[in-house]
C-alpha cells in the first residue's frame, strides 16, 4: 500500500510558532524581580501555562515526524541517507545547544569546567534521534507501546528504586533518582547545581511526548474526514487531561522531573490546541490572523537561537552611567524605556511590556526573512 500523500499542516506551523513566541516571551523578562505567576515555571509540583510550552514543542516534533517520514512506512527500510541526515540534526541541536548554554558563562576559559551540558535544544535533539529510530523501524501499535512503556519504566524507576541517603520514591529535588544520576555523571554541569530539568533520566518520558505527537500526526494522515479528525484530536486530548490528573496524587505534575503524570497531562492540552488549531486554519480557512505564528513556526529553531544570542549581547554591552558606573544596555534600555511605565501600570506589567516588545522585533526580523521564502533548516 503506498504512503499517503504529504501535505503541509499550516496548522502545524501557527502551533508551533505560538509555542517558539511563548518560549522567547518567558525567556526574556524586564525585570525578573517582577514576572506575573503565569509566566513563571512552576516551583516544583504542579504546573502554569508557562510549564505547556516545552512538551508541547515536543509534540509538534512528533507531529511533523510523522509527516515527514511517512513515505517510509512500510516493510522496505529507508535508505542510509535518511540516518545521515536525522544524525545531522541531532548533532547540530545539540551542538547549538552547548554554543547556547556556552553564552551565560564570562570569563571564557571558565566555560569547560563548568558548562551546562543539559539544556532545551539538546533535549530536543536526542528526543527526536532516539523518536526518529522507532518511527522508520516500529509500527504505530508498537510506537503506542513504546510510548506507554517510557511512562510506566520512568514512574516504576522514580518510585521504586532508592536512591543513596534518601531512599525510595522521594520526589524532592536533591533526593529523586534523576537528580542522583544526574549528579553522578555530569557533576557540575547542572542548571540548578544539583538538579537539572533537561536531565538524563528524565528524558525517558520526554521521549514519549514526541511518540504521542507521531500517532497524532499518523491519524491527521489518514484519509477520514477532516471533522472526525478534530473530534478524535480533541477526545483524545481530553483523555490525556483526564489521565494526567488522575495519576497526579501518585506520582505529581511536576515540570522540572518531566513526570509521566505531567507528559499524559500536557500531552492532553497540546492536543486540543493542536485540534482547535487545525480546525480554524486548515479547516475553516482563517490563515490571515494565524500569518505571525506562521512567520516563527517556519523558521523555529533559528528564532529561538538567534533571541537567545542578542540577549547575551544586550547583557554584555555596558554604558558608562553620569556616577561612573556601568550597567548593561538591557538594563539601560529598560531603565528607561520601560521602568517608567510601571509607575502607571505596575512593575510587572512594565516588565512584561519589555518582553512583548521584545517578541515583536523578533517577529519584524523572521517577517523579513518570511516574505524572500527563506527557511532555515536545522
Amino acid at each position: 500500500m503506498a504512503p499517503p500523500p504529504r501535505e503541509r499542516l499550516v496548522s502545524l506551523d501557527v502551533l508551533r510558532g505560538l509555542t517558539i513566541a511563548g518560549m522567547i516571551l518567558v525567556n526574556n523578562a524586564g525585570d525578573w524581580s517582577y514576572v506575573f505567576a503565569p509566566l513563571q515555571h512552576a516551583p516544583w509540583d504542579g504546573w502554569t501555562p508557562t510549564d505547556l510550552i516545552f512538551p508541547s514543542f515536543l509534540i509538534i516534533v512528533g507531529v511533523s515526524m510523522a509527516f515527514a517520514f511517512a513515505r517510509y512506512r512500510g516493510p522496505e527500510r529507508p535508505p542510509m541517507r535518511v540516518y545521515l541526515r536525522v544524525g545531522r540534526r541531532v548533532a547540530i541541536l545539540f551542538g547549538l545547544g552547548l554554543v547556547l548554554n556556552a553564552l551565560y558563562y564570562l570569563p571564557w576559559w571558565q566555560t569547560l569546567t563548568s558548562l551546562r551540558i543539559p539544556g532545551v535544544l539538546q533535549r530536543i535533539a536526542v528526543v527526536y534521534g532516539i523518536a526518529s529510530l522507532l518511527v522508520l523501524w516500529t509500527t504505530p501499535r508498537q510506537q503506542a507501546y513504546a510510548a506507554v512503556l517510557c511512562l510506566l519504566l520512568y514512574w516504576a524507576l522514580m518510585t521504586l528504586v532508592p536512591v543513596p541517603g534518601y531512599g525510595a520514591g522521594v520526589l524532592t529535588p536533591e533526593g529523586n533518582l534523576a537528580a542522583y544520576i544526574d549528579n553522578l555523571l555530569m557533576r557540575g554541569h547542572l542548571w540548578q547545581g544539583s538538579w537539572d530539568p533537561e536531565g538524563i533520566l528524565s528524558t525517558i518520558p520526554a521521549i514519549a511526548s514526541a511518540l504521542f505527537g507521531v500517532l497524532a500526526g499518523q491519524w491527521l494522515q489518514t484519509s477520514r474526514d477532516p471533522y472526525e479528525k478534530v473530534s478524535g484530536l480533541f477526545v483524545m486530548g481530553g483523555v490525556g487531561l483526564l489521565l494526567g490528573v488522575a495519576w497526579n496524587p501518585f506520582f505529581p505534575i511536576n515540570k522540572n522531573l518531566w513526570t509521566s503524570s505531567y507528559v499524559v497531562f500536557t500531552t492532553g492540552i497540546a492536543l486540543a490546541a493542536l485540534a482547535f488549531c487545525y480546525w480554524l486554519v486548515d479547516i475553516k480557512g482563517y490563515r490571515r490572523v494565524a500569518i505571525p505564528f506562521v512567520v516563527f513556526g517556519t523558521n523555529a529553531i533559528t528564532v529561538y537561537a538567534c533571541s537567545i544570542f542578542m540577549d547575551r549581547i544586550l547583557a554584555w554591552w555596558s554604558l558608562s552611567q553620569p556616577d561612573g558606573s556601568r550597567v548593561s544596555l538591557k538594563m539601560w534600555i529598560y531603565v528607561h524605556g520601560y521602568e517608567p511605565w510601571g509607575q502607571w501600570l505596575g512593575p510587572a506589567s512594565a516588565s512584561l511590556l519589555y518582553a512583548l516588545t521584545y517578541v515583536l522585533l523578533w517577529l519584524g526580523l523572521m517577517w523579513l526573512l518570511y516574505r524572500k521564502r527563506i527557511f532555515i533548516n536545522i
